[in-house]
This record gives structure tokens, C-alpha cells and sequence, in this order.
């Protein structure tokens, strides 16, 4: 058996962020780039984003992003959009929740957009779990 000669594996990889608290340049959008808001997490690597151009596209995580940048429901990216295929696109980045707010205050989102909400509701799904009622019909009872 060969002898370990690195200075660590998996583990001493996990324990790194580089990244944290890193104030960066706003990215704004160029031809060929459109703001998007994530709807759903498909898998391997793939989201369903409603662009604000109001196109639904379904959208593939580059590479460099994929492990180290997590993109959940409910949040802003910028997307990339293919000549060839309308309906798909490929994320480019993230934008954090303070990023976001500040695009909304130049114009560059809409401002009917909601930042950090998870709870997306799609036109079109029946929400099983969602019963409302009166609190003054309960009183009847």
C-alpha cells in the first residue's frame, strides 16, 4: 500500500470558505443575459426559473458554481441564454439577498419581485396543504 503524501482529503477541502463575507462588484446584465427569479430545484445540477422577461426556462448550473455556489428556491440569478434554444439557459451567478435589494432600487428587477421568499406559489398548482378559513365561522360552530 502506498504511503499518503497529501496533506489531507475530503474533509480538509470541506473545512475551507474562501469566500465568506467577500464584498464583490455588482454584475449587471449584459446582451444575451437575463434576471431570474428560482422557482423550482429539478436536480443534477438543473433549476425551473421564471425569467423577468416572463418566459419559464429550464436552467443548467455551470460547473464552476456547482458545488461551491447553493442556489435554492426563491433565489435571484443571472442567467445566460442560449441563441439556439429559447427555452433554456445556463446560470451564471448567484446574487446574494443584499445584492438583489440593491438591483431592485436601481430598476434592474421589477419591483412586484420578492427577495428571500421561499414561498413560491406557481399559477396553475393546486397547494393541498394550504386550507384557509374564517376565524368568524369557527365562532358559529
Amino acid at each position: 500500500m502506498p504511503k499518503n503524501k497529501g496533506k489531507g482529503g475530503k474533509n480538509r477541502k470541506r473545512g475551507k470558505n474562501e469566500n465568506e463575507e467577500e464584498k464583490r462588484e455588482l454584475v449587471y446584465k449584459e446582451e444575451g443575459q437575463e434576471y431570474a427569479q428560482v422557482s423550482r430545484m429539478v436536480g443534477n445540477g438543473r433549476l425551473e426559473a421564471q425569467c423577468i422577461d416572463g418566459k419559464k426556462r429550464m436552467c443548467h448550473i455551470r460547473g464552476k458554481m456547482r458545488k461551491k455556489v447553493w442556489v435554492g428556491q426563491g433565489d435571484i440569478v443571472l442567467l445566460g441564454l442560449r441563441d439556439y434554444q429559447d427555452d433554456k439557459a445556463d446560470v451564471i451567478l448567484k446574487y446574494t439577498a443584499d445584492e438583489a435589494r440593491v438591483l431592485k432600487q436601481y430598476g434592474e428587477l421589477p419591483e412586484n419581485i420578492r427577495i428571500n421568499d421561499t414561498d413560491i406559489v406557481m399559477e396553475g398548482e393546486d397547494n393541498e396543504n394550504a386550507e384557509f378559513f374564517d376565524f368568524d365561522d369557527v365562532a358559529e360552530i
